[in-house]
């Protein structure tokens, strides 16, 4: 799920640090048809830091609609900003993958999915895919909604927020939808990533450690920084708490990272503590403390 997105703004990074990417450049710099509607102010790094003012795709009457790629491109480059780009943050459950993902494809020509795996998942042989391929199928371990639900099961807003937290409000999306095939084919950068925790740790892990690992060099170390440095805090609009955002990441205290399964990273320790599950909990009648109690446990190590 969420802890996609720290792979697909890893992806941005690179492309950063290359040269090929600015942060403060207009989105529409790269992606002309975005400018429509008022969105010629919003910048490369709103998009990464969930203050863009997209935080849902408007008009969408079922997931599968979230398959077509072209038509979601094109329905957010037409779509209006809730609110004044940079001004606010509103969680952009699944907007920040087309978002960032449109980027690179227009940077690179390829679709993220395919930019992470030549560029991230081969050279450091990551298990982690975005767009999952019919030779994984096997190997996938089905999400198990919470106790006592269903697979028409789809997650509640956590506790403090005032909306229904179900990424847009014409389509929830169900545990029966993510265990399908069609959502394994697709590419939805923000959510539809399959790995293992050695495979999210050992990506992450890359931030964490100055940009190389293991000999692979993905990053410098200056092009680390943006994913530790704060671009806002404050309350978020959508998850009706309080949080901080880096270029693409959420920033907890000393860790940056990302995600219910969970990621987090702390560069002064050069640790990154991985933590995928697939055993649901309805979050709002249960605080979910399983993957903050094994990073607490490599802090305790670490001591």
């Amino acid at each position: 799920m969420s802890t996609t997105k720290t792979m697909t703004a890893l992806c941005a990074l690179i492309l950063v640090d290359r040269g090929a990417l600015d942060l403060s450049a207009p989105v529409a710099a790269y992606w002309p048809e975005f400018a429509a509607a008022g969105k010629e102010s919003v910048l490369v790094r709103h998009v990464l830091s969930h203050t863009a003012g997209l935080p849902e795709l408007s008009g969408l009457n079922a997931v599968e609609e979230l398959y077509d790629w072209e038509s979601v491109s094109a329905r957010l480059a037409a779509q209006r900003p809730e609110w004044e780009p940079g001004t606010a943050a509103g969680y952009h459950s699944l907007t920040f993958g087309f978002l960032i993902g449109e980027i690179v494809r227009r940077i690179t020509g390829h679709g993220v999915g395919e930019f992470f795996a030549a560029e991230v998942a081969r050279p450091l042989g990551a298990d982690f895919h975005v767009g999952l391929s019919a030779e994984h199928d096997h190997r996938v371990a089905p999400l198990i909604p919470p106790p006592s639900q269903t697979e028409d099961y789809a997650a509640s807003a956590p506790p403090g927020s005032d909306r229904t937290y179900r990424d847009n409000d014409g389509a929830a999306i169900r545990v029966k939808d993510a265990n399908s095939i069609a959502w394994r084919r697709a590419q939805i950068p923000a959510a539809s990533g399959f790995g293992n925790a050695r495979s999210v740790g050992l990506v992450q892990s890359v931030l964490a450690s100055r940009g190389s690992v293991g000999g692979v060099r993905l990053l410098s170390p200056q092009g680390c920084e943006p994913a530790w440095q704060e671009e806002f805090r404050g309350d978020d609009r959508l998850r009706g708490t309080r949080m901080c955002y880096t270029m693409g990441f959420g920033s907890f205290g000393n860790t940056f990272g990302w995600g219910g399964s969970l990621v987090a990273s702390d560069s002064g320790a050069r640790m990154t503590v991985a933590c995928v599950m697939n055993q649901m909990i309805d979050q709002g009648r249960q605080d979910d403390s399983r993957g903050l109690e094994i990073v607490l446990a490599a802090y305790d190590g670490l001591r």
